[in-house]
Order: structure tokens, then C-alpha cells, then sequence
């Protein structure tokens, strides 16, 4: 494992407000960023996340919540409210957005150098904040490595054309980068996901992993590509899964010494053993998650019994 606090996320917090029909509205925390911080702390890593939080009541729930798993929070201080997400969820549990967001990210200096840092989401694509994210992880990047999801959201990506450019110059600074067959759809609606991941790793990457739900999950790779079948389970919704996805790739790259500056090369040379078992712990990791309500992903525990029962 990494030394406490070694492990940084920068990105959004997101007030999910989850509609069923005939209930009343529940809020839960979110953002995919805060969700992977929240996951990796969840699974015991020392986690910093930077980001903006409002002074309001969603704010401070989300700040109690990230605290609760032992993620350290640094806000910008800006007071704008906390964005919010009106999340609908359909007959098989499956999430449609619609936000209340403003990302103004000024910056935020970390405490010390992290060996990791993860980003991702409306962070990345969403001005004027965005330029700041991209500033930070070029900084940081020396010395760390460097994820990336995209995780679109088609009605906070504005002009097409120049969204994939910001998600591509992110994609090249990245070490791992993580998307969903769906992201990829929307990004590159003509072309097949694999051949968009076996595109994107030759900008940067070491590898690319794309997520397709029940069909589980690929990862492109110089060596080729290897798969996992999603696990089985009853799925009560999808919310936080592929960020559930993301942090249990992390989990499971710093188990390996794959993250750091001084795991890089050998991130380049991953072998397929290593890779199965990667995205193994990535997948567990989600179902979990979809298993039940909200972004609420496993801790070691839960994840080390999903696994066992793999």
C-alpha cells in the first residue's frame, strides 16, 4: 500500500438527487472524482481529493461523508452552491443526469508531491476550472502517475469537436485511462470502442480499459487486449459503478507497485496475469456497488468477499 496521503484526486463533488417514481427524493453524495476518492479511502488508502464544496447543506453532507472514509478534503474556498445532479433512475436501475453545476477551480496547492493522481469528468472538460485541473495534473505528472475517465456527460460537454479534443490531450498525459463503452459511443459515435482504445494508447497510455456493463470489461494494452466478464448479481442501480470501477483498479495497481513515478516502466510492460487480475478487482468492485443504492462502493473487506466468491 502507499503511505497515507500519496494518493490524490482533483474533480468535482456532486449532490445526486435520486427520483424513483412514487418516493420522495434522496440525496447522496457524489461526483465521480469524490467517488473514487471516496472508494480508494473506502479500501484504505490515503486519500487527498481538490475540489469545491458550497457552504450549504449538500456541501457540508458530502464533506461529512468523505470524512467518514478518512478522505482528506481541500476546497478552493469558493462559496458558489454545491452542484447538484437530478439522478433518474429506469425499471433496470439505470441513471439519466440532469445538473446544476458551475466549476470555477482556482488552485489548490497538495500538501506534499503524490505518488498518484486521478481526475476525470466535468473537471476536465468544464471552463474555466477545467484549465486549472489540466495546469495541476501537467505539474504533477513529473512525479506522479496519472489517471483519467472521462466520464461524459453529454449535456455539460458543449461543442462535440472540442470536447474530444480536451478529452484526447487528457488521455495523452495519462498512464491509465478508463472509459465506458458508452463514453466512447457519444465521443466517437462511428467507430468501434476497441479501436478507440487501441487509438488512445498510442497518445500516452499504458493501458486503456473500457467498461461494458453486464458484458464486463476490456483492457488494451501494447501486448494486446484482455477481458473479464462482469459478476454476477442483482443490480439495484448504477450509480458510482464505474467510478466503484476506477478506484478498484487503483486499489489494485498500488498492490502490484504499479503507481509512482518509480512504478511507470513497469506499468509499460503489464503482463497479462497482472492485467486479468487488475480488472478483476475492478469488477468486483462495481458490482458491489450496483448492488446497492447510490455510489456506495466496497471496503477491503467487502471487496476481498466479492472476490472469493468470483
Amino acid at each position: 500500500m502507499l503511505d497515507r496521503l500519496d494518493l490524490l484526486v482533483i474533480g468535482e463533488c456532486v449532490a445526486d438527487i435520486v427520483r424513483l417514481p412514487g418516493a420522495a427524493d434522496q440525496v447522496h453524495p457524489g461526483g465521480s472524482p469524490a467517488n473514487v476518492a471516496y472508494g480508494l479511502a473506502r479500501l484504505g488508502h490515503g486519500t487527498t481529493l481538490l475540489t469545491q464544496l458550497g457552504p450549504d447543506d449538500n456541501g457540508r453532507l458530502i464533506r461529512d461523508h468523505l470524512a467518514a472514509a478518512g478522505v482528506e478534503v481541500r476546497t478552493d474556498g469558493a462559496t458558489a452552491p454545491t452542484p447538484s445532479a437530478a439522478v433518474t433512475l429506469d425499471d433496470g436501475g439505470r441513471a439519466a443526469y440532469t445538473f446544476e453545476i458551475t466549476w470555477t477551480f482556482a488552485p489548490v496547492t497538495p500538501d506534499r508531491p503524490p505518488h498518484h493522481v486521478h481526475t476525470g469528468s466535468i473537471a476536465t472538460v468544464m471552463a474555466p476550472g477545467a484549465a486549472t485541473v489540466l495546469a495541476a495534473v501537467e505539474s504533477l505528472r513529473t512525479s506522479a502517475t496519472v489517471s483519467y475517465d472521462p466520464n461524459v456527460r453529454p449535456e455539460l460537454m458543449g461543442d462535440h469537436d472540442a470536447a474530444v479534443r480536451k478529452v484526447e490531450r487528457c488521455v495523452a498525459l495519462s498512464d491509465v485511462v478508463k472509459a465506458s463503452d458508452e463514453d466512447l459511443e457519444w465521443l466517437y459515435p462511428d467507430r468501434d470502442s476497441q479501436e478507440v482504445a487501441e487509438r488512445w494508447l498510442a497518445i500516452g497510455p499504458a493501458v486503456v480499459l473500457v467498461t461494458r456493463g453486464r458484458d464486463g470489461a476490456l483492457a488494451v494494452l501494447p501486448g494486446g487486449q484482455v477481458t473479464v466478464d462482469a459478476l454476477p448479481t442483482d443490480v439495484v442501480d448504477t450509480v458510482g459503478a464505474g467510478d466503484a470501477f476506477m478506484s478498484g483498479t487503483l486499489h489494485a495497481l498500488a498492490a502490484h507497485g504499479l503507481l509512482g513515478a518509480d512504478g511507470r516502466e513497469r506499468l509499460r510492460s503489464l503482463d497479462r496475469a497482472t492485467v486479468t487480475d487488475v480488472l478483476r478487482h475492478a469488477a468486483a468492485c462495481a458490482a458491489v456497488t450496483v448492488a446497492r443504492a447510490g455510489a456506495n462502493p466496497p471496503d477491503a473487506a467487502e471487496l476481498k468477499a466479492a472476490l472469493a466468491r468470483d
